[in-house]
Order: C-alpha cells, then structure tokens, then sequence
C-alpha cells in the first residue's frame, strides 16, 4: 500500500474528487522519506540552483528507498508533488530525484538528464538491487 489514508479522506474520495491539497497533504505524512528528498531538491531549486537540483544521496534504509520508489513510481503521487512544489521531476534510480523548472522540459539540458544515455551512464554495481 503506497498511502495511509485517514477514513474521511477515503470517505471524501468516495463520494467524488478532492482537492490537490488533501491528497498532498496524505502524501507528506504517508511518505515522509520521499516528501523530505523531493522538497529538498524543489527547495534548492528554487533557491537558485542553476539548471536543476537533484539527489544523489542513497535512501538511509528500505523503508526509506520504497517511499521514494512508491512516490516516483505513481502517476498521481509523482503529480500532485510536481503540483504542490512547482516543479518537474525526473527520475533516473532508486534515490537520483532531480527537480527542473517547468519551463526546462522539451530543453536541452531536461532532455540530456532523462535521456537513455544518462540512465546507462548513471549505473553501478552497488545500486543494481535498488
């Protein structure tokens, strides 16, 4: 299970949408590793990192490698961060999370970091079970 759902959110979502805020809001508190990596990057960014920002610092454990892996992995966990934080997130192993400004992608640099060639270069013995 990717998310720990209060019963009213559930029961809200039953009943028809809710907002971007609450289900953000569920992300925060049911995947605190992959809240605290994707903030962290969205944060520099935004404080002025050059073209992106991302992580290269391997997960502490399991527990934290599967947040992230749960966060990234979703379509609706991946855009509702994307939503909240303003950003464009690329994904390229088990902890390398880089957030882009929203008008880097289709750019060179975006299309570089996402590439096939950069997923193959960005590989090591260490991170094959990731």
């Amino acid at each position: 299970m990717s998310l720990d759902v209060p019963a009213a959110l559930l029961e809200r979502a039953e009943q028809g949408d809710i907002d971007d805020a609450e289900f953000v809001e569920c992300v925060r508190t049911s995947l605190p590793y992959a809240w605290e990596v994707v903030s962290r990057v969205a944060g520099e960014l935004q404080a002025g990192a050059e073209e992106y920002a991302d992580n290269r610092v391997p997960p502490p454990d399991e527990v934290a490698r599967g947040q992230l892996l749960r966060a990234l992995a979703s379509d609706a966990i991946r855009g509702g961060l994307e939503r909240h934080f303003g950003v464009k997130l690329a994904f390229q192993n088990c902890h390398r999370v880089a957030a882009f400004p929203l008008s880097a992608v289709g750019g060179e640099t975006y299309t570089r970091y996402i590439s096939p060639r950069a997923q193959l270069l960005n590989q090591s013995p260490e991170l094959r079970n990731c």
